[in-house]
């Protein structure tokens, strides 16, 4: 099951269809997501799950910026909470931008920054959802950071 989000062609004339995992755009696009939940009646599974993800964004707006946690590679960006440097080989999030179909990239924040930069303690989920490329080692070490910071 994928979410398709219906745009303008900014390429050319007619319209163009951007596709997400219906969890991503539950905490992507939380509006068009719960639209969709209450005008279809055609079963979806997990429809609490994504109504929850997608009420918990519209509650906290700023969770729609995480775009995944990864390793800091070079310790040269600095957190856009905080601005001090993020060590290499540190966690730290992601922040993008997703507008008129675009996701641009807004920096980084350490993890123990997310809660206040979030505005909200309930970051763990939504990290680890949009961060899908990470081993299970990974994730386990991601968990603790978070538990540690």
């Amino acid at each position: 099951m994928r979410f398709g989000e219906t745009l303008p062609n900014a390429f050319g004339q007619g319209e163009m269809t951007l596709w997400f995992h219906p969890v991503c755009a539950a905490y992507k696009l939380p509006d068009s997501v719960l639209e969709a939940l209450q005008e279809t009646t055609d079963p979806i599974p997990d429809r609490e799950s994504l109504q929850r993800a997608a009420l918990k964004c519209k509650q906290h707006p700023r969770l729609a910026r995480i775009g995944g946690a990864e390793h800091s590679r070079s310790g040269q960006a600095a957190c856009r909470h905080c601005q001090e440097p993020i060590e290499k080989g540190s966690w730290r999030i992601r922040v993008v931008y997703y507008e008129e179909g675009r996701f641009s990239p807004g920096g980084y924040i350490h993890v123990s920054c997310s809660r206040a930069y979030l505005e909200t303690d309930d970051v763990l989920e939504p990290v680890l959802q949009l961060s899908p490329a990470l081993s299970e080692t990974d994730r386990q070490e991601l968990i603790a950071a978070f538990s540690a910071g």
